[in-house]
């Protein structure tokens, strides 16, 4: 008789594995990838580079740092390059892979964001960040820490600061070029502007990237959401816009020939809420064109706590030029399409999935991709061009995955009652008995344009193995569900996307019969945060609630995080000066004296997106209040923590929930044993 499958636990994060990156090998075919593991003692993450064959039949070990990742093969095979993170910095190492040794090629005195191959394998160009005094080379690496402890920072920039890279330090990204041979560098763009995602074109005379390059001395670039492609010179010089200041350009790449560029790309038509759509234009430059609107989502756009962060990967021309293959999110599932002008897009992958990253290799055979489903963490798969056969080259978490009883969500649709034709998911409790009755948590994604799938959530797993039946819907505002629903959240903060939250569990309450009604609780991160204390604040059906990373009052909101501006005028609809009232009547905060449910604030101290004075004004109104409460603050942790953070931070949170439920929900299974239950 097979093993009795047990309940998950937080500690079960310590035992996943993640990868990513995949790179393919110009003549095997094998997969360069990153791995990635927990080192417990270290409370931090470490990664590897494996090389697995095409035939997934061998897998090895390529490096042996701690922390290497971003592979990217020289065009004759011979040499790995790929970012490795020391005492030095973040560098760009090259691995000999004959002699299998490693050594180190830049030292960027700020480190290497991003780099890529020319196509001889010459040179590699690279981005990193330098200010204009560095650019003279005026100052050491030491110079410039020892200068900037003894002077206060000053801002004249309307956004000085970013999530996950704090208050800006006065300096750009630039595109460097690196000679292979001789090490010997070139500087290759300067200016009060930012390079990302170099490409070369075909034949080495030039690199292609995307900056928002503001001439006008009159425009303010940090309220511009523009974006546009360039060219310069592989030995620098004068750069050339190639679209027109029109797009917000996410991800780009050129037609085989090299006389057509593909571009991912929004029109900002509705703000944070635009769908994105494939585009082209000519490598000359010009006016990009539009192809056919969808109510796929270009991109991946799914929110899990058990994919690693990666590079989301942009279009890729079939080889005849025609036709574009692209990631696409649609009502629950990220899939591999192929885009045409003129023809509906067609999926490449199928089944209930969430693949986030693809390539492709180079005789066009077949696409090997990440992907995800209900079963566990990405794995690698090949999918056959010609054939769509399937083979699974990795498999890290099976064994894993194999001992644990796993809640599958079922899938339910339901009519809201504004109209809006609404997708969830609902987890029963793998131990609830049959005839039992589970109390229910629905949890809330953040964005809010993202979108919930069926994939396997550690979160969401050991909510169900505590004892609670787990809901997750896709409201309006939420992405894969076409342009008119994606925009419908914005300026109707607390309208229909709440309502379309309430119908969502009346929905399941109508549905499943293994809920208990009378026991009910709410939670979510980020906008799931912000809406959970509306929740709270505007009715009093749920007996506990879970705010993380959270929203309670758009007029501070507006100033202190880094999307301040933008999100709060696209969301609610207004600015403190002009519309304070409405800003107050949105805010959470102004309702506090209503909050019945007790309340667990969890927040990162580095938090710059959902600053963490959110929650410490959301806490000190309801304590003030005499509510039930409590507060945890994340030191050194953004606003990713519950995803990416300590280790340590993500497997206490996960308990310090079941522990909070636990006692206001009276569970009827495990809650989880957190160091405060009280």
């Amino acid at each position: 008789m097979p093993e009795p499958k047990r309940l998950i636990e937080p500690e079960d994060l310590y035992h996943y594995s993640w990868i990513s990156d995949p790179s393919i090998h110009p003549v095997t075919s094998s997969v360069a990838y990153v791995y990635k593991e927990i080192d417990q003692d270290k409370n931090d993450y470490k990664t590897h580079i494996r090389v697995v064959t095409i035939d997934g039949q061998e897998d090895a070990s390529l490096t042996d740092g701690s922390k290497d990742f971003a592979p990217s093969w020289s065009p004759d095979g011979l040499k790995l390059g790929f970012l490795r993170i020391n005492e030095n910095g973040k560098q760009l190492w090259l691995a000999n892979v004959s002699e299998g040794t490693a050594a180190q090629l830049t030292s960027a005195k700020h480190g290497v964001a991003a780099f890529v191959w020319s196509p001889d394998g010459s040179a590699i160009a690279y981005t990193s960040r330098i200010s204009e005094e560095e650019a003279q080379g005026k100052l050491t690496k030491e110079e410039i820490v020892k200068q900037e402890s003894r002077r206060g920072r000053s801002y004249e920039r309307t956004i000085p600061k970013a999530e996950g890279s704090g208050w800006w330090d006065g300096r750009y990204s630039q595109l460097f070029r690196v000679e292979v041979t001789s090490g010997e560098v070139t500087q290759l763009t300067s200016g009060r502007f930012n390079v990302s995602q170099p490409v070369w074109t075909e034949d080495g005379s030039r690199l292609a990237f995307l900056s928002k390059k503001i001439d006008d001395p009159k425009l303010d670039p940090d309220l511009i959401a523009y974006q546009d492609l360039f060219t310069v010179s592989a030995a620098g010089g004068e750069l050339c816009r190639i679209t027109d200041a029109s797009l917000s350009i996410s991800q780009f790449s050129y037609s085989p020939d090299g006389s057509t560029i593909a571009l991912i790309a929004e029109d900002r038509k509705y703000g944070s809420g635009i769908q994105s759509s494939i585009y082209t234009v000519p490598s000359s430059g010009g006016a990009p064109v539009a192809w056919q609107e969808t109510d796929i989502q270009v991109g991946n756009y799914i929110l899990n706590d058990m994919r690693t962060a990666a590079v989301m990967p942009g279009p890729s021309f079939a080889a005849d030029g025609t036709s574009v293959f692209a990631l696409g999110t649609y009502q629950g599932q990220a899939q591999l399409y192929r885009f045409k002008v003129g023809a509906a897009p067609e999926a490449v992958s199928l089944g209930e999935r969430d693949i986030y990253q693809f390539t492709e290799t180079g005789d066009a055979r077949y696409f090997i991709v990440l992907s995800m489903d209900a079963y566990g963490s990405g794995e690698l798969y090949r999918l056959d061009r010609l054939s769509g056969e399937e083979l699974r080259l990795t498999s890290w978490n099976k064994a894993a995955m194999e001992e644990l009883d796993i809640s599958m969500p079922e899938a339910f649709w339901f009519d809201s009652t504004d109209g809006d034709r609404i997708q969830g998911w609902m987890m029963r409790p793998p131990a609830l008995p049959q005839g039992g009755k589970a109390p229910l948590v629905l949890v809330i994604h953040g964005g809010p344009h993202a979108m919930y799938a069926p994939t396997y959530s550690h979160e969401l797993q050991t909510l169900a193995s505590a004892g609670y039946a787990v809901l997750y819907v896709n409201p309006r505002g939420s992405f894969g569900y076409g342009q008119r629903f994606a925009q419908s959240c914005r300026g109707d903060f607390g309208g229909g996307d709440y309502r379309n939250l309430m119908d969502a569990v009346d929905a399941a309450l109508e549905r499943f019969d293994f809920i208990d009604p009378e026991r009910l609780g709410v939670m979510g991160g980020s906008y799931g945060g912000l809406m959970t204390n509306w929740i709270i604040s505007q009715n009093n059906r749920f007996q506990a609630a879970v705010s993380q990373r959270c929203i309670s009052n758009w007029l501070s909101f507006y100033g202190t995080s880094d999307i301040g501006i933008s999100y709060t005028e696209g969301i609610v609809g207004g600015n403190p000066w002009e519309q304070q009232g409405l800003l107050l009547e949105k805010s959470p905060l102004i309702y506090a004296s209503q909050v019945k449910a007790p309340v667990l604030i969890m927040h990162g101290e580095q938090d710059f997106r959902c600053p963490v004075g959110q929650a410490d004004e959301w806490y000190t109104a309801l304590k003030r209040l005499g509510k039930q409460t409590k507060l945890i603050r994340y030191p050194g942790s953004n606003h990713g923590f519950l995803k990416n953070g300590k280790p340590s931070y993500r497997v206490e949170s996960l308990h310090e929930v079941n522990a909070w439920l636990g006692k206001h929900l009276a569970a009827t299974a495990q809650t989880g044993g957190g160091p405060d239950e009280a």
